[in-house]
Parts: structure tokens; sequence; C-alpha cells
């Protein structure tokens, strides 16, 4: 069930909101549990036990570190239990099969792939609750006494599918206020899920369908500018529908009394790649310099090493995005350009804006090739196509078609639709009208329409 669904809009969303503001103080946490858990079984039943069994790990992971706590071994015993048996899960549901071909090929093998069906959001919970067993057994936060307040910080459902990746401190006092909940935070919740619910379907869903017409046409029969127009419309798409994904879910959770962190903020104004990651998917990001970066040494042990620790945290972020070499060889794209910037070209990209935002556009823009084409021989077939020019399917009929929707995503891209919101949030008449303009046209969509994916489902 996705967020842009009629039925999560006008059954899911609405019975569960009902629910939780109709509870007592003291059993909010406890209807939330239950309202998520019935959000992550809706459709897969089968890996309801999966989500369990993660929860049940790091809660008494937790517990055990606050009894071992004058016991340094011990918390260390406990703490290596919690992230392999949480990890482990992860490994064998995501990267089986990614392993099984490796080897078969590799080493001539038969071995037969398991074909599982990725559970729901894992890439992101496995995170999120790793995260406080971890900052348990650092000291950054208490133990968490309570398996329903524990449990409905894993699977809260605003963030449990797609992010953004909520850290147990970001919320810890949160899940322990019993008046959490008041309306102006809810006003600004439903205007926040409004907003991105129309980055998702209105912009999102109308310049994805160029990128899968291009995918059909293949590659090899398609012109540079067709191919040049086909990466900046998936460029687009991705954006619009992540970060509206994300925007609906900081909504959700301000409807609900939580405050979550941002997870993008404009990406595409950058001026480098270094830019580029602070402000896209952030997260992400944080969890990464929080978990992996920083006890790695971070930037404190001399550049070769800050070299080194970059080029592992940049191979598991490409790793942790999908079961494939495509997001491997992506991952280690963006190392290389981020270790040339802290080398050198940083320096000059500071000195020049508009050679720093073109470079940083083209650079994003190759990354997305990458991206979004699992087969290998096809992405160089793409590459070819996008730096030499040559003929094949037009790109006219194309931009006739979806030059409007690219030309609205890249204004809205910028800092003008933020600017726009500043001059009209403090006059409620005009927000409602153009709320529930974008709502009206959003539904109408949806009814007349079948193309509504997600991207970040598979991840």
């Amino acid at each position: 069930m996705v967020f842009s669904s009629l039925m999560f809009l006008f059954r899911f969303l609405p019975i569960s909101l009902l629910l939780y503001y109709l509870s007592p103080q003291k059993l909010k946490n406890f209807t939330l549990f239950v309202v998520s858990i019935v959000f992550y079984s809706w459709g897969e039943m089968r890996y309801f036990p999966i989500i369990v069994l993660l929860i049940c790990i790091n809660y008494f992971s937790g517990l055990a570190l606050g009894h071992f706590k004058d016991n340094r071994k011990m918390q260390k015993i406990v703490l290596a239990f919690s992230v392999i048996g949480s990890l482990s899960m992860l490994l064998v549901f995501k990267y089986t099969d990614f392993f099984i071909a490796n080897a078969n090929s590799l080493f001539n093998l038969t071995i037969t792939p398991l074909e599982l069906t990725l559970p729901l959001g894992i890439s992101f919970y496995t995170f999120q609750s790793m995260s406080y067993t971890i900052d348990v057994y650092r000291g950054d936060v208490a133990v968490e006494p309570s398996f329903i307040d524990f449990g409905a910080y894993v699977v809260m459902f605003p963030q449990l599918i797609a992010g953004p990746i909520v850290m147990y401190r970001d919320v810890a006092a949160e899940l322990k206020i019993l008046d959490r909940v008041n309306l102006p935070a809810i006003e600004e919740g439903i205007a926040l899920f409004i907003f991105g619910l129309g980055k998702k379907v209105l912009i999102a869903n109308n310049i994805g369908a160029l990128w899968n017409e291009i995918s059909t046409l293949g590659y090899e029969n398609i012109s540079t500018p067709l191919a040049w127009l086909g990466i900046v419309a998936f460029a687009l798409q991705i954006y619009f529908d992540f970060s509206g994904y994300s925007l609906m879910g900081i909504g959700m959770g301000k409807m609900l009394g939580f405050e979550f962190p941002d997870n993008f903020n404009l990406p595409y104004i950058s001026k480098s790649i270094t830019e580029f990651w602070r402000r896209w998917h952030m997260t992400l990001g944080s969890w990464f310099r929080e978990y992996v970066y920083i006890p790695m040494g971070g930037n404190r042990l001399g550049l070769k090493r800050q070299i080194l620790n970059l080029f592992f945290v940049w191979f598991l972020t490409g790793f942790w995005h999908g079961a494939n070499w495509n997001f491997i060889i992506w991952g280690l794209y963006y190392f290389a350009l981020i270790a040339i910037e802290k080398l050198w070209l940083g320096n000059i990209l500071k000195k020049n804006n508009i050679f720093a935002h073109a470079y940083t556009l083209i650079a994003v823009l190759i990354g997305w090739v990458l991206f979004a084409i699992v087969d290998i021989p096809q992405i160089a077939v793409f590459l070819n196509r996008l730096f030499i020019p040559q003929g094949g399917i037009s790109a006219l009929y194309y931009v006739r078609n979806y030059g409007i929707a690219i030309l609205v995503g890249i204004v809205m891209s910028t800092n003008f639709p933020l600017w726009v919101y500043e001059k009209i949030r403090k006059n409620k008449l005009v927000l409602i009208a153009l709320l529930s303009i974008i709502m009206v046209t959003t539904v109408a969509y949806l009814v007349d329409s079948t193309y509504n994916p997600f991207l970040y489902f598979r991840f």
C-alpha cells in the first residue's frame, strides 16, 4: 500500500488518524504500533514475523546493554549479536541471490537462486533499529523499557517504507510525551502531506512515464537529444518521487505529534557533488556518517585515511541501494568525484559558480544513468548515445508530450516553490485554496491513471 493510493488516502489514513486521536493519551503508542503493523502486513502478511523478530532483537539487546552497563566486554558481545542479527536478515532477503549469481558465474556453479521477495522497507527499518542499539551502547540514549514504545518507533508507518531514516534519539522524548498532538502541528502536517502528494503524483508520475517509454524503445534506437531528455526526466522523476514521499512522511509525522528530520534540501541547486550529497537523502548520509565514517576515523587520521574511509562508505552506500553491480559502480563513482573534490577540484568550484553548477548537474545526470540502468552493457550503450552525437528516434515528439511537465519539474526543483510558500502561508484562505486544488487534481489523476510507481520500493 503506497501513500499515493486511493486505498491509503481514503481508508487507511483517515481510519488510523481517527483511532489515534480518539485513543487515550496512554494508549496512543499502542494504537500507533497496531495500525503500523496493519500497514506493514497489508498485502504481505508472510513477512510480519521478520519485522517482529527485528524489533525483538534490538529491544532485548537494548535491555541487555542496560543490564551489563558496568561490563563493557558483555556489552560488546550484545552489540555484535544485535548488529549481526539485524544485518543478517537484510543480507538474506536482499543480497542472497546476488551472491549466488556471482558465485555461479565466478566458479561455474549451478546454485539455484532463492528468488525471495524483498520485505517492505527492510533497508530503512534495519538501519533505524540498529541506530537505537548502537546509541544505547555508546550511552547516547537511555534504554527503552517499553516494548510497545520501541515497536511503535520501528514500525511507525509514515517513515517505515521509504524514510526519512529516523534515529531513535530523534523521537525518544516525543514517544514519552502524552499530549504531543496539537492543532497547529496537524494543520502544518496536512499541508506538507498534500504538497508531497502533489510532488509525487502530479510531477513525478507525469515525468516518469517518459523514461519508461525510452526504456521500452531501446537505448540503441534513440537519438542523442532524446537520450539527454530521458535522463533529465529520470532525474526529475526520482527526485520528486522520493522527496514527495519523504515530505508526506514528515507531514504525517507532524499529524501524529512527531518531528522527523528533513530528507531533501533542493539538491539540484548544488555547486559540487559534496554539496549535492549534503542535500540528497540527508538522513541516509547522516546515518553512514554517524555509524560508519566517524567510527572509522572520519577525517581525523589524515587525508589518505579519510579517502579510504570515504571509499568504504560509498561502497556501502551503493550496495545499500541494490543488489546489483550497477549500484556498486554508482556508489564508487560518487566516491571518486568526492575524493577528487577534496584533493583539488573543490577549490576551483568555489571560484566559479556557473562552472560549478554545470559540472554538478552533468555529473549527477551521469550518476543517474548508472543508477537507472541495471544491465552494465546497456549503461555503455546509453552513455555512448549521450556523448557521441547520433541519430535515431527524434526527441521532438517527446518534447511536445512532456516538455511542459519537465519545465514545471525544473522550476519546482529550485527555490521558487519555497518562496511562494513563504508568501502565502500566513494567508490561510489562499493556502487552503491552493491545497484544495492540489488535492482535487491529484485525486482526479489517481482515479484516471494506472501509472503510480514508487521507485524506492525496491530498496
